[in-house]
C-alpha cells in the first residue's frame, strides 16, 4: 500500500478513529480498479492510495469533525451574506442596474426559462446550502458522541451532492461577464460578490475536509471483512464488492439484491448496463450539441437594434474586441471541453477490455480528467444568467437568453451523467488470470 504525506506528520491518533483499532486490518476494494487492499494506519495529513491505479482510498485529517464543522459554518455564513448584499452593478448610457445573487436565477423566469432558473439556483445556492447543513448536522452529533437521527441517510447524500455544486464555476462565469461589460460600462463589484468568492473557497475547503473513512467509522463502526478475503487480487474474483458510498467490503449474494450493511446503499459488482447508459447519454448530448451551437445562446439589444449571438459568434466578437484571454476561456469551456468529453468517453467505452496494462493506467487518468472538467462547461450558461439579470433596460440596452442556452446546459448535464454512469472498473476487466497476477500488492498475505 502506498502512502503519500502532506505537510507535517502529527504523531497523534484520535480516540474513536479507525486507527484506534490497533493492528486490525481494514480491507477496501478500490472503486476505480476493484483491487483489494488493506488500509494502513493513517496519521493526520496522510492519505492512502491504491497500488494498482493510484486512486485515493482514504485521507486522514487532524480533528476532522471540528475542522469540517468550522468550515461548513463559515461557508454558510458567507453564502447568507452573498445572498443578502448586492452582487454587482453597472452604469452605461445614463442607466444603472444593481442585482443580487438570487436574481441571476429569478430573472430567467421572466423570460420563460424555468429549467434554466432551477438549474442555476440549484448549482450555486440550494445544493451547496444543503451540503453544508448536512455536514453541520453530522459533525455536531459526532462531536457530542451520539450521531444525530438520519445520519446514515444524510451521510449517503453527501457523495451524490458533490458533483453538482458549482460555486467555483459560477465565479469564473461572473468574471467573464464582467470582462465582457468592462469595455462598454462601469462595473462595480458589490459586497455580495466578495462574500460569494469567500463562500466558494470555503465550500471547496469543506468538501476536501470531509473524511469519508473516518465519518462512516464514527457513525456506524466497521464490521469485519468477509472471512477468507485476500488482498492483491480483485474483489469480483472473490465474489466481493466494495460499497460505493462508505467503502465497506462485503460479499455478494448468489442471487437477489443486496444492500450495504453499514450505510444501506445498494451493492453491485459493476454498475448495471454501464456502457449502454453511457452511450445513450453521449448520443443524446451529441444531438443537443447541434442546436446548442446553431441557435443563438443570447440576444443583445443596444439602442433598439437586436443581434443574436451564438457560442462561436461570441468567441469571434471577443477576439475582434481584443479580449483574447476571455475568448480562450469561452472557447475552451464551451467547445473544447464538451467535444473532448464526448470523444474521450466514447473512446473509453470502445476500449473496454482491450490493450495492455500500460494503457490501463493511461485510460484511468483520462477518465479522471473527464470527470473533473465536466462541470466547467457551465461557465457559458452562468455568463448568460448573469448578463440577463444585469442588463435589462428594454430597447436601450438588454440581453435575453436564446434557445441554445438550455440546449447547451443539457449537453453539460448529460456528459456529466455519462461520466458518472461509466464504471471505471470495466477498464481493468479483461481476464481473471491477467487481473489477479499482473500486480503485486506489498500487503498480500
Amino acid at each position: 500500500m502506498q502512502r503519500a504525506q502532506r505537510f507535517k506528520t502529527f504523531q497523534f491518533v484520535e480516540p474513536g478513529s479507525p486507527e484506534s483499532r490497533g493492528r486490525r486490518r481494514r480491507l477496501r476494494a478500490c472503486q476505480e480498479c476493484d483491487w483489494v487492499v488493506a488500509l494502513p494506519a493513517l496519521k493526520p495529513n496522510q492519505l492512502a492510495t491504491c497500488p494498482r491505479c493510484h486512486h485515493t482510498l482514504a485521507r486522514r485529517h487532524f480533528r476532522p469533525a471540528q475542522r469540517s464543522m468550522a468550515l461548513a459554518i463559515s461557508a454558510l455564513i458567507a453564502l447568507m451574506l452573498a445572498v443578502y448584499f448586492p452582487f454587482v452593478s453597472f452604469h452605461a448610457l445614463g442607466i444603472g442596474q444593481k442585482i443580487q445573487l438570487s436574481q441571476t436565477a429569478t430573472q430567467l423566469l421572466s423570460f420563460e426559462q424555468p429549467l434554466m432558473a432551477i438549474l442555476v439556483s440549484l448549482t450555486i445556492v440550494i445544493l451547496p446550502a444543503l451540503y453544508l447543513l448536512a455536514v453541520i448536522w453530522l459533525q455536531s452529533g459526532l462531536l457530542r458522541g451520539k450521531p444525530q437521527p438520519m445520519s446514515r441517510v444524510i451521510a449517503r447524500s453527501l457523495k451524490h451532492l458533490h458533483p453538482w455544486m458549482m460555486a467555483d464555476v459560477f465565479i469564473i462565469g461572473a468574471l467573464v461577464s464582467l470582462f465582457k461589460l468592462s469595455g462598454s460600462a462601469d462595473v462595480t463589484l458589490g459586497a455580495g460578490f466578495w462574500a460569494f468568492c469567500s463562500f466558494a473557497i470555503l465550500l471547496l475547503m469543506t468538501t476536501r475536509s470531509v473524511d469519508d473513512d473516518w465519518l462512516w467509522f464514527s457513525i456506524a463502526g466497521e464490521p469485519p471483512a468477509p472471512e477468507g478475503t485476500q488482498t492483491g487480487i480483485t474483489a469480483a474474483s472473490q465474489q466481493l464488492t466494495g460499497c460505493s458510498t462508505c467503502g465497506l467490503l462485503q460479499r455478494l449474494p448468489n442471487q437477489g439484491q443486496a444492500h450495504c450493511e453499514r450505510c444501506g446503499e445498494r451493492l453491485r459488482p459493476r454498475l448495471p448496463h454501464s456502457l449502454q447508459r453511457t452511450w445513450a447519454l453521449l448520443l443524446t448530448a451529441c444531438v443537443l450539441y447541434v442546436p446548442a451551437n446553431v441557435y443563438p445562446i443570447m440576444h443583445s439589444t443596444r439602442l433598439g437594434q437586436t443581434q443574436p449571438q451564438t457560442i462561436i459568434g461570441g468567441v469571434v466578437d471577443l477576439i475582434n474586441g481584443g479580449s483574447w484571454p476571455i475568448a480562450l476561456i469561452i472557447f475552451t469551456a464551451s467547445i473544447i471541453v464538451p467535444v473532448g468529453k464526448i470523444l474521450a468517453l466514447g473512446w473509453l467505452c470502445l476500449r473496454v477490455g482491450k490493450s495492455s496494462e500500460m494503457t490501463y493506467r493511461s485510460r484511468i487518468r483520462l477518465y479522471r480528467v473527464v470527470e473533473f472538467i465536466g462541470r466547467w462547461s457551465m461557465v457559458d450558461v452562468f455568463v448568460v444568467a448573469i448578463l440577463v439579470a444585469l442588463i435589462r433596460a428594454g430597447n436601450l440596452m438588454s440581453i435575453t437568453p436564446g434557445p441554445a442556452a438550455l440546449a447547451f446546459a443539457l449537453v453539460v448535464i448529460l456528459t456529466m451523467l455519462a461520466a458518472i454512469c461509466f464504471d471505471p472498473r470495466l477498464i481493468w476487466d479483461q481476464s481473471t488470470e491477467h487481473r489477479n497476477h499482473a500486480f503485486k500488492d506489498p500487503l498480500h498475505e
